[in-house]
């Protein structure tokens, strides 16, 4: 059978729809319909019933798509099996990354890597949602944070400390907190991820300096260990949004320092409460 039909058959079953699946292998949609037809044919079953204003995949289809899903990935490695006898660094790398992450520090790094190896191709799903390796057929996503899919394989790449910052444009203005309790003064950006707001910020103390009535300290801990409760007009589901307002100015906020490296290097924004560390983060590289 013609590959090219089988692949288009998954596309078709993942998006039910034939235009945006004829779009991705660049053909005419009526070159796509007469393949799919084509293929019903060969295999003498009718694989989705169509009508005109929806496409939905039979049981037949059904069936037949998870046999069609494990054959061409089996091509697929045995063609990478090929390249790496031949020594060649080739073939489609599938990856997801948070939001701020793969826009500002992963992106730069995979233009490196493809011009250095230009049979690698790339689909690379940027967004602060949790991949679905399976329906978003993703090889490996880079992500913050403790896996929550224990059927998931992930390798620890860094632990990263948190860093509270803000412009000078923001410094200059509204002045610059000593202490975590003077956040309250302060105009906070935040993240939200799913339905957690992430207004509640961790220190620890290396100053011995009182915590206030504003901390609430974290549940039998002794060594300095608190959490502050900021507030702030500003908040986004995508960490690049915070991002891009702390440095414009809008306000002070906690992210990894990984992601403001560049900012902090280039004078963007400047970092604050250096006495206070902050919890590392732990990246994780999580494979499907």
């Amino acid at each position: 059978m013609n590959i090219k039909d089988l692949t288009l058959f998954v596309r078709t079953a993942q998006t039910c729809n034939i235009t945006a699946s004829a779009l991705q292998l660049e053909m005419s949609p009526a070159a796509a319909s007469a393949a799919l037809k084509r293929l019903e044919k060969q295999l003498g079953v009718q694989l989705f019933i169509r009508s005109t204003r929806k496409l939905r995949i039979t049981a037949e289809g059904e069936r037949y798509l998870v046999h069609c899903t494990e054959a061409l990935a089996a091509l697929e490695k045995g063609k990478a099996s090929l390249n790496e006898i031949q020594g060649k660094i080739a073939g489609e790398i599938r990856l997801s990354a948070s939001s701020d992450l793969g826009r500002n520090i992963v992106l730069p790094w995979l233009d490196e890597v493809m011009d250095a190896y230009p049979e690698l191709s790339i689909q690379f799903n940027v967004g602060d949602n949790l991949a679905d390796f399976y329906h978003d057929k993703i090889d490996m996503a880079l992500r913050y944070g403790e896996p929550e899919d224990s059927s998931l394989v992930a390798f620890l790449i860094a632990k990263i400390d948190r860093v509270v910052c803000a412009s000078p444009a923001y410094l200059a203005q509204y002045g610059e907190p000593h202490h975590p309790n003077d956040l309250s003064q302060h105009n906070c950006l935040f993240y939200r991820f799913g339905e957690r707001v992430y207004d509640t910020w961790p220190f620890i103390d290396s100053t011995g300096i009182s915590t206030g009535k504003n901390t609430v300290k974290s549940a039998g801990k002794s060594s300095g260990k608190y959490k502050v409760k900021v507030s702030g007009n500003r908040l986004s589901n995508d960490a690049d949004v915070v991002h891009r307002w702390v440095v414009a100015g809008k306000g002070i906020t906690m992210k990894s320092r990984l992601d403001m490296a560049a900012d902090l290097r280039s004078g963007h924004v400047v970092e604050l409460l250096s006495d206070f560390n902050s919890p590392p983060i732990n990246l994780w590289l999580i494979y499907g």
